[in-house]
């Protein structure tokens, strides 16, 4: 079962990631890195594997 700490951080670093992932920036860049980490946190937190593909893919 998914700790509600971990739900909310994976969801949150999700939004972090995708609002910043397409720009050129190097601090979009960065933001987009942090929402990155707190998903995988989030994940790692819960038992889940964290995420390593290239984001925008479902692989």
């Amino acid at each position: 079962m998914m700790s509600v700490e971990g739900k909310i951080k994976e969801a949150a670093g999700y939004v972090k990631e995708e609002a910043f992932e397409n720009g050129k920036s190097a601090e979009s860049q960065r933001k987009a890195q942090e929402g990155r980490d707190l998903r995988n946190e989030g994940r790692i937190e819960d038992g889940k594997a964290p995420k390593t593909s290239k984001p925008g893919t479902e692989n």
